[in-house]
């Protein structure tokens, strides 16, 4: 069961997170959620609830907000872990892959050529590093 501090700071996090969305309200986010979600559609008043901190969302509606709102399940629903400042990595140094980047690696693996080059391209660009020589610079 969790405590009013725990229902409202989750409602502060996913606030926090439908702002830049311009989502201010139950009607729109449960508009928006429900574009989302493949399950029974969630009601204006449960997604006023959720923005109030009145309730928290059942796990399979939290998962969803997670993925569409790009967070992790976790810190949406509990935070940061306590005392818990990542380390600044060393120059060339990566974070170890989280599972739902796994998951992303896998379902683009899973593609057929042509789209997952497709794909691959589109992330090169968006990393910022240069594409493989003969591949595709206009």
């Amino acid at each position: 069961m969790s405590t009013k501090q725990e229902k409202a700071a989750f409602a502060e996090r996913l606030k926090g997170l439908l702002e830049p969305l311009k989502i201010r309200g139950g009607t729109k986010l449960a508009r928006e959620f429900n574009k989302n979600y493949r399950g029974e559609p969630v009601t204006t008043q449960t997604a006023h609830k959720w923005f109030t901190g009145t309730t928290i969302p059942m796990p399979d509606k939290l998962r969803t907000l997670a993925v569409w709102l790009n967070v992790t399940e976790h810190w949406l629903r509990y935070g940061p872990s306590p005392g818990m400042t990542p380390k600044p990595l060393a120059r060339n140094e990566k974070y170890p892959p989280s599972p739902e980047v796994i998951e992303l690696a896998s379902k683009i693996g899973e593609l057929n050529p042509k789209d997952r080059f497709l794909v691959e391209e589109m992330i090169v660009r968006f990393h910022g590093e240069q594409a493989p020589e003969g591949q595709g610079e206009n």
